[in-house]
């Protein structure tokens, strides 16, 4: 500013001095040349012209000049403004910092320790936070890049099962595979007894399809699992349903948060779970033995079944399922029938029995996790039926003639029932106890024994047996070992009485498991049968009718791998079997013959991811 005012009185003083010269040039000429009046005249004029343009230059000058100084003076205030705005900055700032001291020597040590925990806790977070971005990073990669489901049409399609490759030995032969046939363990004469056998099996192998579809309130499930245990001249509805190939579960279901429906061939509902009422959460022995384990209760078969869940803590459900009739008789006369072996075109084993049921067996249960453990108990109920032929032994029967005639048959139906329960709980986390156990009458096709569930009365009514099962449990899991042991016991009572219109002996014993049934034989070994070096001989005189089958386990799994590529695992179970019959008659006295049998089972298995 001070720049331009100086250039302004430059400028000026030239235009005066200008002037000056100007005026001094022609005041001279007019003095000498007086003559010349006209052209001085002129000169005059344009003189006066001169001055007023000097003044109009002057004005604006001063013009300038006036806006000039009104600018210093705005600038000099701006700079005040600005001085006093600095000021009070820095006594501002002198003001806080003293408030911060002083604030910092009145807050105490404990506060500080909170203040320093809050910042810890923060900084917890905050990796918390961190590691589970990684987390859901790494699940949408392994999902995008490394799927374990296949989605079509809005499902999701999950294959599953697992590849093995396995052996059992036993010291005394039963021609069984690596599943084991606990009724029928060698009385101590059988010729078997006297070889031991080793088989190797890959037929437990099994697949698995699951399939969910979901909607707004409901979730819709299919599940496929089978395997090759089966064999095509045994298969029967008595417990497995065990078809070629070998379907071990087929159902369908739909479930909301309350309720669940399912339907199809499936674990019976008296069958522990793990998980509330849960289809595939079933609490199955961890053996090696396809059997499982003596005492554990439980079937695979069709049925329907509704569950109502109460808030994750407590469940009810009820089923239906397909129904069947064992038996065991010695001595009866051919007076009763309740089913056939199956026909040719009705897809049934021609080879197997199969009884003519009335009804489907009522399974009604009960389940609750209170927050330490879970517990079940169970109530099945069961109708039997036979039709009976009171002529079939003339001619002590009042009114039937001379000869064995269907005269007055009629229907006979019993009902059978039985109650169980289920208890497992975990402690340290890894420290699983379970207990299992059933108790009625007609249970007995629901054990793994696989023991009758009636016998005959000598009028040709069925008699039902009451039975027992027990089974308890001792697992313990890490991450790369599963050990387990297993205890159980299976009973059935005996049931006897004389027939008196058997026309050759009236005091012939019939039934199950009586004292007068002949066991003499059951020590001695025979020669062998028809059968070209394939066939044993048969025990003569062994009416050994089982009373119980005891069995002890120890095993444990080693998981070599287990993660997204799937899990590879081995190993080994030992067994101890026991089949001990009831008394009866050796000719001298009474003995209760028992059979023994040690076993010895490797697994090597490939779990699909």
């Amino acid at each position: 500013m001070r720049q331009v005012t100086v250039v302004g009185r430059v400028c000026l003083a030239l235009l005066l001095i200008t002037g000056t010269v100007l005026s001094q040039t022609s005041t001279g000429k007019s003095a000498s040349n007086k003559s010349h009046t006209t052209k001085t005249n002129s000169v005059a004029a344009r003189l006066e012209q001169m001055e007023k343009a000097i003044e109009g230059q002057q004005q604006m000058i001063q013009q300038l000049q006036d806006q000039l100084k009104g600018r210093d003076s705005q600038v000099q205030q701006l700079q005040q403004q600005l001085t006093q705005t600095q000021a009070s900055v820095n006594q501002a700032m002198q003001e806080s910092q003293q408030s911060q001291a002083a604030a910092a020597k009145s807050v105490q040590p404990e506060q500080l320790d909170v203040v320093k925990r809050d910042v810890d806790d923060l900084r917890g977070n905050a990796s918390n936070v961190a590691l589970s971005l990684q987390e859901t990073q790494k699940a949408f990669h392994d999902q995008t890049e490394n799927p374990l489901a296949i989605h079509f049409k809005g499902i999701t399609i999950t294959p599953g099962g697992f590849l093995a490759a396995e052996s059992v030995y036993r010291n005394h032969a039963l021609g069984s595979d690596i599943n084991t046939p606990f009724n029928s363990i060698n009385m101590p004469g059988a010729g078997q007894n006297a070889v031991s056998e080793f088989f190797a099996s890959g037929r437990q192998s099994r697949v698995s399809m699951l399939a969910e579809g979901k909607l707004k309130n409901l979730k819709m499930t299919g599940y496929f699992e089978a395997d090759f245990l089966s064999a095509g001249v045994t298969s029967n509805n008595n417990e497995s349903n065990s078809y070629t190939m070998r379907q071990r579960q087929v159902w369908g279901q739909a479930a909301s948060d309350r309720w669940t429906f399912t339907g199809g061939q499936m674990w019976s509902l008296m069958t522990e779970t793990k998980k509330g009422m849960d289809n595939r959460s079933e609490a199955l022995p961890m053996t090696i033995d396809p059997q499982y384990h003596v005492g554990f209760s439980w079937a695979r078969q069709p049925g329907f079944r509704v569950v109502r869940n109460f808030n994750n803590r407590f469940w009810l459900g009820a089923s239906l399922e397909n129904p069947q009739t064992t038996f065991a008789a010695r001595n009866n006369a051919s007076n009763f029938a309740f089913g056939s072996a199956g026909v040719g075109g009705g897809l049934y084993n021609l080879n197997a029995n199969y009884s003519f049921n009335a009804m489907p067996d009522f399974i009604f249960k009960a389940a609750a996790e209170p927050g330490f453990g879970h517990y079940e108990v169970f109530a099945i109920l069961s109708r039997f039926r036979d039709r009976v032929y009171p002529c079939a032994e003339p001619p002590l029967v009042s009114n039937c003639g001379t000869s064995p005639s269907a005269l007055g048959a009629y229907n006979d139906s019993q009902t059978a029932a039985g109650i169980g329960g289920n208890a497992r709980i975990t402690l340290f986390k890894q420290f699983d106890i379970g207990v299992h156990a059933l108790t009625g009458q007609g249970m007995g096709r629901y054990g793994t024994a696989g023991l009758p569930d009636s016998t005959i009365n000598p009028d040709g009514t069925l008699a039902l047996l009451r039975s027992y099962q027990g089974l308890a449990t001792v697992e313990w899991h890490t991450k790369r070992l599963d050990l387990y042991m297993n205890a159980g016991e299976e009973y059935v009572q005996k049931r006897w009485q004389y027939d008196p219109n058997n026309p050759n002996s009236p005091t012939t014993p019939v039934g199950y498991g009586s004292p007068l049934f002949n066991v003499s034989g059951c020590y001695t070994e025979t020669v062998p049968g028809s059968g070209g070096g394939f066939g044993f001989g048969g025990l003569s005189k062994c009416s050994a009718d089982t009373k119980s089958v005891v069995e002890g386990t120890v095993g444990f799994w080693i998981k070599v791998h287990n993660g997204p590529h799937g899990r590879l695992q081995f190993g080994p179970q030992y067994s101890y079997v026991s089949r001990n019959s009831w008394e009866g008659t050796n000719g001298t006295g009474f003995s209760a013959p028992h059979g023994v049998e040690n076993m010895f089972f490797t697994s090597f298995r490939y779990y699909l991811p």
